[in-house]
């Protein structure tokens, strides 16, 4: 089996939280619990959460893409209310829980939307199980050679630290609220829309059992998307857009511009006033931008 065991799994809650009420679902791939939204009916879109993020980050589209699609919303492994199993989280694992969690829905091809970590992921899946891609769509990342491009300095400590899972955690606990919002402020433009629930919510995701570890060894395992899909995005034949942020301080506007002359399907569309996550810091814009691409 590809996944390891994990500890006794605690109850997931009813609802998303969020900025509204949404059922949350739970299904089990290669052993392992996975917890996602499921909306609207249509044509499948699977939305993809970054590095370190977790499904609250596309809150604001789900009302927005569940009017004429059906929106799926997992957790990764190794991230929000999903299992985090003592694994190494490698590419082709996450591939795997990728197309394993499609196999269980029984959905054979979406539209895949991926932000940062997850836009490569999205890429992965493009490359390495094409028929399964209808169309992609790829917010703020992944572009090749990222710690060239990365200009967090947060995000680059957590990718490259050498310090053991244990140790981070300790950290995390003595330290980790101050951290959060540090670090939360080079994700956004707006500060302001760090608002007490936001952060209680940030920290809440911050301290679940098992979450460093999982982190870590994501940032491990950049080497390994170098070597097998970075080389390669030129190869990518699907139809693309590719949003990104003009104030993103992760991977700046020019990144994404390489990876549009890179990708020859693609189209290219800049959201002013938005950092690294702009589907969640200027969503209108997004959605439209979305919603334009997918039209029949």
């Amino acid at each position: 089996m590809m996944l390891g065991s994990c500890a006794t799994q605690a109850p997931l809650p009813p609802w998303f939280d969020a900025i509204e009420r949404l059922p949350l679902r739970s299904i089990t791939v290669n052993g392992q619990r996975i917890a996602y939204l499921d909306q609207g009916q249509g044509p499948p879109v699977i939305l993809i959460h970054g590095f370190g993020g977790s499904m609250w980050q596309w809150e604001y589209q789900q009302a927005a893409l569940s009017r004429q699609f059906r929106v799926l919303t997992p957790d990764l492994l190794g991230a929000g209310l999903s299992d985090k199993p003592d694994i190494e989280y490698r590419p082709d694992q996450l591939l795997e829980f990728l197309v394993g969690f499609m196999d269980a829905l029984q959905i054979s091809q979406a539209a895949m939307v991926g932000n940062s970590m997850g836009a490569g992921l999205a890429i992965g899946l493009a490359l390495d199980h094409p028929t399964r891609v209808s169309t992609l769509i790829l917010i703020d990342g992944l572009p090749a050679q990222v710690l060239q491009h990365l200009s967090s300095p947060s995000l680059r400590r957590a990718l490259t630290s050498p310090a053991p899972s244990w140790l981070i955690s300790v950290g995390n606990w003595l330290f980790g609220e101050r951290m959060l919002e540090s670090t939360l402020r080079e994700f956004v433009h707006d500060p302001g829309l760090l608002t007490p629930a936001v952060l209680d919510r940030s920290n809440r995701n911050r301290q679940r059992p098992g979450l460093f570890r999982a982190l870590l060894t994501v940032g491990n395992n950049l080497p390994l998307w170098e070597r097998d899909f970075a080389p390669r995005l030129g190869a990518i034949s699907h139809r693309t857009l590719i949003i990104w942020g003009e104030e993103d301080r992760v991977f700046p506007l020019a990144a994404g511009e390489t990876i549009h002359h890179t990708i020859a399907a693609s189209s290219f569309v800049s959201i002013p006033n938005a950092a690294h996550i702009p589907q969640w810091e200027q969503p209108d814009p997004v959605n439209r931008a979305i919603m334009n691409f997918l039209a029949p």
